[in-house]
């Protein structure tokens, strides 16, 4: 049975998601703000984190890049009023793997924490890819371009093992978005956009040659020029 840690100060909608997600067949602790939270992640090690962002003593912010900090790469949902497309990239920016908007229908958080369970249970083998000169292992979470290694937030390196385990291969923005993020974000949000563009200054970096390459109309693709 996986387990789901909701960390939140609101002690209503704690107990409101407590129930709806026992019902899921879900074990589900809680927590009312990151620094009691911090412990159970450490020794429950849940298969997901339902994580307000406003928080006393701790806030979810803070306790998701501590997380992300000690290499703890727990599935993370993000819980926030902020609706402003900065706010939901600096979200994802630091380390959450999907977002969702108070207030929000209990039925919209079901079907993403399925989603979000689903991707737990079927993430690719931790194998080492490659190619050209970009190497990834899943195992260690660290990339590298050539000898140089790559610091990528959670979501950068998710999308980077996406394009290694396809390379050549012109990937559908729809197919990017469910792999990576679980779900297709609103089209104005360009957050896949943001974010190839994060991965390509931090592979370009040392002035080499661009590898993700836009296929217009369809999406992108991880090959040579």
């Amino acid at each position: 049975m996986p387990t789901v840690l909701i960390v939140d100060d609101d002690s209503k909608l704690l107990k409101m998601l407590q129930r709806t997600l026992t019902y899921e067949n879900l074990n589900v602790l809680t927590a009312s703000n990151g620094l009691e939270a911090l412990p159970l992640v450490q020794a429950q090690r849940p298969d997901l984190i339902i994580l307000d962002w406003m928080m006393p003593q701790m806030d979810g912010l803070t306790l998701m890049q501590r997380m992300r900090a000690d290499e703890n790469h727990t599935m993370i949902l993000m819980l926030t009023a902020r609706d402003a497309i900065e706010n939901r990239v600096e979200g994802l920016e630091s380390g959450a793997d999907d977002y969702l908007v108070k207030p929000f229908a209990p039925a919209e958080l079901v079907a993403r924490v399925h989603a979000m369970l689903r991707r737990v249970e079927s993430q690719p083998e931790k194998q080492i890819v490659s190619y050209a000169d970009v190497t990834l292992d899943p195992t260690t979470h660290e990339a590298y371009r050539g000898d140089r290694p790559l610091a990528l937030t959670v979501t950068e390196f998710n999308l980077l093992h996406l394009l290694l385990r396809h390379p050549r291969q012109a990937l559908e923005r729809r197919q990017i978005m469910d792999e990576v993020w679980g779900y297709d974000f609103d089209g104005n949000d360009n957050v896949l956009e943001i974010y190839i563009g994060y991965l390509r200054k931090k592979l370009e970096a040392d002035g080499d040659p661009r590898l993700i390459q836009t296929v217009r109309g369809v999406g992108y693709a991880l090959r040579e020029e």
